[in-house]
């Protein structure tokens, strides 16, 4: 995405096997931690860049692993959630807002743009 802009709260959860033990990771970036009950690696970055790339390496063991079990290692998509504040992908504005507000509440004619996955 674009270099002004910054993701913020991402967490990308890549699958492993259920039998995978001894995890070992390195990152230049964020925290990494094996979630044995999701069966996956949790890399969380609290500001991602736009423009930018980064390095997570991940060393697992997998001492169940045989030539038959490829039918059974269907791997799952990897997941990603974040947020980016102040943008719209589709480029959609609030061009005019008017507030009516008869009890005496001081309402301020104000749009806050955040883009989420999903």
């Amino acid at each position: 995405f674009k270099q002004r802009s910054t993701a913020n709260n991402v967490e990308i959860a890549v699958p492993v096997p259920p039998d995978a033990d001894s995890p070992h990771f390195k990152t230049n970036i964020g925290s990494v931690k094996y979630s044995p009950e999701r069966d996956a690696i949790l890399w969380t970055i609290k500001q991602f860049q736009g423009g930018k790339e980064y390095l997570m390496r991940a060393h697992f063991g997998l001492p169940s692993i045989s030539a038959d079990d490829d039918a059974k290692l269907a791997k799952p998509p990897i997941q990603v959630k974040f947020e980016i504040p102040y943008f719209t992908v589709s480029g959609i504005q609030v061009r005019y807002l008017k507030i009516i507000e008869k009890s005496g509440y001081s309402a301020l004619p104000w749009v806050r743009y955040i883009t989420e996955n999903g």
